[in-house]
């Protein structure tokens, strides 16, 4: 149970602060704590101090926490104003004191204030954020591919299609990445926007001290038109079995494209590297086509699924209003929001043209929690099935099939990144 300290002072950050809180980040993070001037210059030229909160006890930094602005799509493809949570940590000495608490709270009101319409995070643990009203909103899935197993021609020598597969450089994925990546997250509900020091990090222009370089290979796939429709970064392991016999293993660091034969493409590419026995894909969505890629899907083995992009609703009606349904219909919801930043009886009135969400006083069909809300917004969860865990009560017969018809999605929502 934590206990208020109110001694210690919660606030924004100013540039004299960041090599102290930057340690406290390290700490939380069980990194060495050391803070290299590299380290606090990097820092200080793409935090906002006004949204980067501290704990001070005495003066020394003892608990962190950033936010951002991010743009997030929604189901149809609209994008939101989104409130970006990371680099949250409280030190060892100071848990259960209510920091996170205090700082969450700050920040949410802001976001707020600000006219945000969902917070969102990646929750390294997964029970300390549904008390702040986030929810689980997309999952994500690892393969292991055994290569030899996937029945693939070894023979392939390029896409059928068509289209052909190039080696690039680091300065060709600035090139082209962003132009792609936009077509690529306007069509992937629960994506999230990238900037550009995203991609000057993963090409290596931004080398930081804590994360020595090692420059991966790009290659990028073009339609019969020319079009890029792909761009995959992957690295290699060098492992040879006995001395003689090669069982090296390819791992994706990211792999973005715009369409299925693009996928399909870099897929087949990267299965058909020599020396290569076993391709890891890192973070894919959880219906994610790959293995059907193969004449034997049993050659891609899930090794990870797991919860993702957790969320917060900040406006219920414009969040409603944001998205597409896939059915007709209206449905009266009661949000239960302890916080009181969204809470309220709304009615939702829906169809394929679009929807309207209105503050009413008509008698609720359906009563949840803001943070299982969240879970329901992008497509992912069933509200038939949380009725069934206890968390969603329908207050009409048949209400929660109702959510179902209007809200989840035919394809899974999924965040490519992690922030």
């Amino acid at each position: 149970m934590s206990r208020p300290e109110p001694h210690i002072d919660v606030r924004p950050i100013g540039e004299a602060d960041i090599p102290d809180w930057t340690r406290a980040l390290n700490t939380g993070f069980l990194r060495t704590p050391d803070v290299s001037e590299a380290e606090v210059a990097d820092r200080a030229s793409y935090i906002v101090p006004a949204r980067t909160l501290g704990a001070f006890d005495n003066g020394r930094c003892v608990a962190t926490f950033r936010s951002f602005a991010q743009e997030l799509t929604t189901v149809g493809g609209a994008t939101v104003p989104a409130d970006a949570i990371s680099n949250v940590t409280v030190t060892p000495t100071h848990r259960r004191r209510g920091l996170l608490t205090r700082m969450m709270a700050h920040d949410l009101a802001a976001a707020k204030e600000r006219g945000d319409v969902v917070a969102t995070l990646i929750a390294a643990e997964y029970p300390i954020y549904g008390r702040y009203g986030f929810g689980p909103a997309t999952s994500t899935a690892q393969w292991t591919i055994d290569v030899p197993r996937t029945g693939l021609d070894p023979r392939w020598a390029g896409p059928e299609d068509g289209g052909r597969i190039d080696i690039v450089d680091g300065a060709d994925v600035r090139k082209l990445g962003p132009e792609l990546f936009e077509r690529v997250r306007r069509a992937q509900p629960g994506a999230v926007d990238r900037d550009e020091r995203w991609w000057q990090v993963v090409t290596g222009v931004l080398r930081l001290d804590r994360s020595p370089w090692s420059e991966p290979f790009f290659a990028v796939y073009r339609s019969a038109g020319g079009e890029v429709e792909g761009l995959v970064s992957y690295k290699a392991d060098d492992h040879w079995g006995d001395g003689k016999q090669p069982l090296n293993t390819a791992t994706v660091n990211w792999l973005d494209a715009s369409t299925p034969a693009a996928e399909r493409a870099l897929w087949r590419y990267l299965c058909s590297i020599d020396w290569i026995t076993t391709v890891k894909t890192g973070w894919r969505a959880p219906d994610d086509l790959l293995p059907h890629f193969f004449p034997d899907p049993r050659a891609a083995r899930v090794t990870t699924l797991a919860d993702w992009l957790w969320v917060r609703i900040l406006d219920v009606v414009r969040a409603l209003e944001a998205r597409t349904y896939e059915g007709q219909g209206t449905l009266v919801i009661e949000v239960v929001d302890d916080a009181g930043l969204t809470g309220g009886r709304y009615r939702l009135e829906a169809s394929t043209d679009g929807a309207s969400c209105a503050p009413t006083t008509a008698a609720a069909e359906l009563t949840l929690d803001v943070a299982d809300l969240a879970a329901l917004w992008l497509g992912d969860e069933s509200a038939v099935r949380l009725a069934a865990l206890g968390r969603v009560r329908e207050e009409r017969a048949g209400a929660a099939r109702l959510a179902d018809a209007l809200l989840r999605t035919s394809r899974r929502p999924w965040c490519p990144d992690v922030f």
